[in-house]
């Protein structure tokens, strides 16, 4: 009877038509931010896209990532061309526009660094650093507290990159005085380009921060946060998610 029934069912449908296709898959956007999520070829790896493909694996949603500059990655996320965005810091204004999930995707250290034998120094105060020039990538948010010296103007941009690579150039280049990043992002970028006895790592950091993945505010995605938060707390609950960032970060 199954038999018959797919027989009349291809009769029916006929010779060229096609078989009804599945939803196609979620657009996710990123930056070129390794090892967190890095263009390899035609692929898209690092521990926190592995994280994301596992987490809606189980959810039973196909998905598709893409690296952009940063600043266009955020646009499309934001003007719903895109349907989520990740990694990123939570903000007012980004929460304004788009469905952050509740559940942190990636703990991130911003750390700030100088020239090897620069005789800055930081004891966790910003203020103490009004004299010098920071560089920083164009749309990336270091955190609050960098973000609020910033606005107040006790500390002062001298550059801006279009790159975390183009800001360690700058750097080294006496551009400006201090290059401001993510502590992981900042590090895999100095050992690649072979800098690691021209840069120092002042301590302590500047703050830990959580980011995430977030949704465009689209009426078809309605659901997927809360079922993104479930899956990513029992990844954390079953070890995948230490295996995964365990197994890719380098």
């Amino acid at each position: 009877m199954r038999i018959a029934a797919l027989m009349l069912s291809i009769c029916l449908l006929g010779p060229g038509a096609a078989w009804p296709a599945g939803p196609p898959p979620l657009e996710l956007a990123t930056l070129q931010y390794p090892p967190y999520q890095y263009q390899d070829g035609a692929e898209v790896r690092g521990f926190a896209a592995d994280i994301v493909r596992e987490a809606f694996r189980r959810m039973g949603v196909s998905i598709h990532i893409a690296i952009y500059p940063w600043g266009r990655a955020l646009a499309m996320a934001q003007e719903g061309r895109e349907d989520g965005i990740f990694t990123l810091f939570r903000t007012p204004e980004r929460e304004a526009r788009l469905d952050f999930c509740h559940e942190p995707l990636a703990a991130q250290t911003v750390s700030l660094f100088v020239r090897k034998g620069s005789p800055i120094h930081f004891n966790g105060n910003l203020d103490e650093l009004s004299a010098y020039r920071f560089g920083v990538v164009r749309s990336v948010n270091y955190g609050a507290a960098f973000d609020l010296a910033l606005r107040q103007g006790r500390i002062h941009v001298g550059e801006t990159a279009a790159s975390g690579e183009q800001n360690l150039d700058m750097l080294l280049a006496n551009r400006f005085d201090i290059l401001v990043s993510n502590r992981l992002g900042a590090w895999d970028i100095i050992k690649r380009r072979g800098v690691a006895a021209q840069v120092g790592e002042l301590k302590p950091p500047l703050e830990d921060i959580p980011s995430y993945l977030a949704f465009a505010r689209k009426p078809a995605l309605a659901g997927l946060r809360d079922r993104f938060d479930a899956a990513l707390q029992a990844m954390r609950r079953d070890g995948a998610y230490a295996r995964i960032q365990s197994e890719a970060s380098p």
